[in-house]
Parts: structure tokens; sequence; C-alpha cells
């Protein structure tokens, strides 16, 4: 089963009937800003939440494009991606019907790090996610620019000193109000592109950058902590003019495994899919960087560049004297287009030319659009709760790049999240949150709001102490239950599915339990296949969850005035506790400069008011201790 996209003629149809509609309506639950990965999966998951939805990008025909490389997974990112999919997100199913070349990653390592990958094509994937938004019940797409955020006075039973009402656009229209607003501005905002000595504002070349009213109201109005970020991406080179016999060829996977659970093969087929190619870097290459860096402005700049994936010129002045890979990357199945992973770059276009043409495979090369650098604000996400909320203002949420990430996956998955909470605030449910413990986006969102970022933040799987429990294989399991009974993002179809595929698992692993054989013995009975013991790693490591879980979800009151607890801390540690305001025990322990001493301390502190406000309120009514609980929960998760 392969889920289906809808004609391309009925989504345009679709698209004006929406837009028209719009012109009577200026209430809405919640608005999104922003058309990419981000921003498609939040509009999405709050409108299966059940909230009235509005979609406001600048260009339509843009939502979904692949800004960067025409790829989606791989290690740790393909984590991400499956458990948006047993969320019932988008990209993953978008991946199997836009992909062109499937690969598993680290497939000669344990299944704790595998890497669902695909190379894509870009026109596939964006009508498919244009396709399935237009076709969601209760969201609405427009086409704008946001000028400003509609900012009011708090509810003063909320935590939060200022309270968002929704948006004003830039062309003058009247301002379109909605209980939660979602931010998702990816490299537009204040965004700045960099080609060799020529600067021009833009988040993405051929488009402009958000309105500059957005960022002053968040730093002005709101008084939000924002930092500059910077991103590139590399030239595309014509297919014809590459001598890919001077590469070397690296073939699909024969046959490819599906991103979304819901999926039992991909749209296309083990045959029809496209080989990659592997080149590598030159001396000359090398000679190119170094003649031309005083004519690249880019490179010199001050803002943090991704450490995970940096331009040529970045990654031959961090190692001299080595050599580079460079994936020639298909584009699409109809492209006469490459994409040359690896080489990322922000010099003239006449000296990007000339670098190229320095490796052996390109060496004939013609560039059909130039690479170019990127800047943009970030706001510093320690000031995010785990829901993604802004602490300091109710209703405003904040997702993908923005936050300081890189990468689709990355910023899926925090839209994905973002979506659910604004939703959940603007129909006066409770928010949620996700452990580290328990997914990839748990851990990715716990590092963003706890410890901050330094340089654009990229997942690996080194990042999850709890990976070999947070397969891909078992995203559906760990995910799609709680995301139907509990968040209330996921269809019944899908939750049938998983339910079906749990009960079944239990029943073999039950039958193959009641035999009891020596490994030697299931050795001889099935020849060649490889046997290890990773359940007794997973049954000790649910039991190290367990006692984590039992200790790190004790909740920190929003409230606590931490210079004036009366327990042993450093004025450091205070100073920290005070700025970033960790919602749980968990949180606290993560942040930079906070020692395992505090830690304790802080434990044994909540531990004891938490035991001597029960005993007081012992006698009391259990209605009374239920709200106590509740009000507790409530405080959590806000």
């Amino acid at each position: 089963m392969l889920a289906k996209k809808t004609p391309l003629l009925q989504s345009f149809r679709s698209l004006v009937f929406r837009h028209a509609s719009h012109l009577s309506r200026q209430q809405y639950d919640v608005i999104v800003v922003g058309g990419g990965h981000a921003g498609t999966e939040a509009a999405a998951a709050a409108a299966r939440v059940g909230a009235e939805t509005l979609l406001v990008t600048q260009k339509k025909n843009t939502i979904g494009a692949l800004s960067c490389n025409p790829s989606l997974g791989g290690i740790g990112k393909g984590q991400l991606v499956k458990e948006v999919d047993a969320l019932d997100g988008l990209c993953g199913r978008a991946g199997d019907w836009a992909g062109i070349h499937f690969s598993i990653l680290n497939r000669s390592k344990g299944p704790a790090v595998w890497g669902p990958r695909a190379q894509l094509d870009r026109q596939r994937y964006r009508e498919f996610i244009q396709s399935e938004l237009l076709s969601t019940p209760r969201l609405t797409v427009l086409e704008g620019s946001v000028e400003e955020l509609l900012v009011t006075e708090p509810n003063p039973e909320e935590p939060g000193q200022h309270r968002v009402k929704g948006i004003c656009l830039a062309n003058g229209n009247h301002p379109i109000s909605a209980s939660s607003v979602v931010l998702t501005t990816g490299t537009f905002l204040s965004g700045s592109l960099f080609v060799g000595q020529t600067t021009s504002p833009g988040g993405r070349i051929g488009d402009a950058p958000s309105s500059p009213g957005l960022s002053q109201t968040l730093r002005e109005r709101l008084g939000l902590r924002t930092g500059r970020l910077r991103t590139g991406t590399p030239p595309r080179i014509v297919k014809d003019s590459v001598d890919l016999s001077e590469a070397q060829l690296h073939p699909p996977d024969s046959h490819p495994t599906p991103f979304s659970f819901l999926n039992t093969h991909t749209h296309c087929k083990p045959e029809e899919q496209l080989p990659c190619y592997l080149t590598f870097t030159t001396p000359g290459v090398e000679r190119v960087v170094r003649e031309s860096l005083h004519l690249n402005c880019h490179i010199q700049q001050d803002a943090k560049g991704p450490r995970y994936c940096p331009s040529i010129e970045s990654r031959v002045l961090r190692f001299p004297g080595r050599r580079h890979q460079v994936w020639l990357e298909p584009e699409g199945m109809a492209s006469d287009l490459l994409y040359p992973q690896g080489l990322s770059m922000t010099m003239p276009p006449d000296v990007q030319l000339r670098l190229i043409r320095e490796i052996p495979a390109m060496h004939r090369a013609e560039i059909h659009t130039p690479g170019y650098g990127v800047q943009y604000d970030f706001v510093c996400p320690t000031q995010l709760s785990p829901a993604l909320q802004v602490k300091s203002t109710q209703g405003l949420f904040l997702a993908g790049q923005i936050n300081g990430t890189t990468g689709y996956e990355e910023a899926a998955a925090q839209g994905l999240w973002a979506g659910v909470n604004a939703a959940r605030w603007a129909l006066s449910m409770p928010l949620v949150a996700l452990s580290r413990t328990e997914s990839y986006i748990g851990v990715l969102i716990d590092d963003l709001v706890s410890r901050g970022i330094t340089e654009p933040y990229r997942m690996f799987t080194s990042r999850a102490e709890y990976r070999t429990s947070l397969r891909p294989d078992n995203a559906d399991l760990r995910l799609t239950l709680k995301g139907f009974e509990e968040v209330g993002c996921v269809s019944s179809l899908r939750y049938q599915k998983a339910v079906r595929v749990r009960d079944k698992l239990q029943e073999a692993l039950a039958a193959l339990e009641a035999i009891a054989l020596s490994s030697a013995k299931w050795r001889k009975k099935l020849p060649g296949i490889h046997m290890t013991v990773y359940k007794s790693h997973c049954d000790l490591q649910k039991k190290e969850i367990e006692r984590v879980q039992k200790e790190e979800n004790m909740c920190l009151s929003p409230d606590l005035d931490y210079f004036s607890l009366p327990i042993s801390l450093s004025e450091e540690v205070r100073e920290i506790l005070d700025r970033v305001r960790p919602s749980t025990l968990g949180a606290a322990s993560r942040l930079q400069g906070i020692t395992p001493a505090a830690v304790i301390n802080l434990l044994h502190y909540v531990k004891y008011t938490g035991q001597k406000e029960r005993g007081i309120h012992r006698n009391q009514p259990n209605q009374k201790e239920q709200g106590e609980e509740q009000r507790c929960q409530h405080d959590c998760e806000h």
C-alpha cells in the first residue's frame, strides 16, 4: 500500500477555493507562519488535533520545497522521519512518494543506529506536500507576508508576560486573530544572501526575507534574546557536463525500505531507482579557496555556521591538506541537474566554476545555479518550554531553524510538536511533552530548551542515551498509540494498524519464548542468521529508563524563586536555573553548569516540599488532592 496524493488539478482548484473563502474569515484557532518543513508539519498537525488552522506563506508554489539538498533521512535524521510518520506527519509518506534512491546507512552496525535515507525528486516531493495540505480538513492556505504579531496583556492565570492574539499582514489587510501562533520562518527571519562580495536581502534565492517588523516584534516587544546563524548551499551542476565515469558508482538498495509505517513499498520501483556517485576534492580545490578568500565576505562573518555540514571554504580552512568527499546526487527522475553534496560555497560565480573544475569528474562541468550563503536570525531556544511555547509569551510557539537547528528532519519534528501544542493551547487542552527516554524528538527538544545552541544543531544517534530502545523500526510502537490516545494527532486508521502490529508481535514473542534452546542449537537450526544479545541490552535499558523517568519527570514550578531557595546552590547555579527555568528536574540536570550536587539538593527540596504539602492536605477531600495533582501537571506542561 502506498498513500495516494490528490491530483494536481484538484489541488489547484482547492487552493483557489480556500484562498477565496478566507476573505470572509478573520478568526482561527491556530496560525502557522511559513510553508517549509516545520510549517507544513505544524499546520497539518494542528488541523489533525482539531483546530481551525491558517497557514500563511509568501509563495504558495514553494510550499514543501526542498531548499537545499534533495534528500531525506540519514543517521539520526532517519529516526526523526520515522517518528514524525508514527505521529501521522507528512514527510515520511512524501519521501516514499518522491524517493528515487533508497538506502539504509550504517547497516553493518546494530539496528539502533541504522539510518533510513532517500534521494528525492524535488518536484514530486513538493507536489505531494501541497496536495496533502490542501486536502486536510480545517486547514486554509493564504499567500502573504506577516508584518508583525498581535500582542496583548497575558492571562493572569497562566505564566507569561505577554499573550499573542494573531498577526498583521504586510499588505495592510485587516488583522487576523488566533488563539495561538506558530512561527516557522526558517532562514527568512532578517535573512541575507551572500555570493562573493555581494549581499542582498532574502532567505532563499528568488524569495524575499520575512518582514523586518517580525524580528522587531520578537526582540523589542517580546524581549526575546536572538542571535545570528549562517548556512549555505552548493551550485547546481548540469548533469550532461559531468564525466561520471571518473566517479565511483553507488547504487541504491535493491529492495527500497519505505519511511512510512503505512506503506509496504515505495512509489519508485526498485529497478527504476537512480544511482549516486562519489568523488573527491583535490589540492587544486584548496588552492582556489585560499586564493579567493578576500573575495568571500560570507566566510569572514562572525555568525556561526554548521559544524557538521560546513562549506568547502570552512572545511579547507579547518582541515588543510585533506581530501574531502563530494557526492553527486540526482535531483529528480526528469531533472538534468546534479547536486554536489559537500561543495557548499559562497565565492563569486566565476571562482565557483574554477573550483569545481579542479575535480576530475567535473573538469568540464557547467554551473546551472551558483551556490550562495545565508545569514538569518534565530531565537535562543532556552526561552522555550518543552512544548515549544515561548515561556514569556502565551500562545506563541516556535519551530525549525528559528530555534537554531539545521536540516529538514529536525524542522519537521519540531513543527509537528509545535503544531500539536498550539492546537491544544487554542482548544484549552493541556500541553504535552515528549521525554528523551521515549523518542528522538524528545531528545531534540530537550537539548534545545535545556542546553541551547552555539551553532546550528543537527541530530545524531550519539545524542540519544537510550538509542538501543529508540530504533527506527519501533517508532510506531513507541509513539503511534500515545499519539492517538493522549495527544490526539493520529488517525484511527493508523492507530488500529499499530495495535495490530503490537498484538501480533507480542504473540510471536510469546511463542518464541516458549522454545528454549542454546545459542549453538539455534545457530544450527537457523544457519546464516546473525544472532545477537540485543534483547538483554534492551531489558537493561528499559529498567534504566524507568528509573530516570521517575526522577526526571519531577515538576519544577515555573514560579520557583531560585535565588531564595533554602538549599545549598552556588550563585552561578541559581542564575542558570533562574534564566532557563527548566520545567522538570531532568531538564535541570542537563543544563551546562549545573553540578550533580546541585541536582541532588534540588531533588531533596522538591521531594520534601511535596511531601509536606501532601501531609497538610491528607485529611482533606480526595477532590482537593486531585485538583492539586492536576495543577502540578498543568504547571509542568506549561
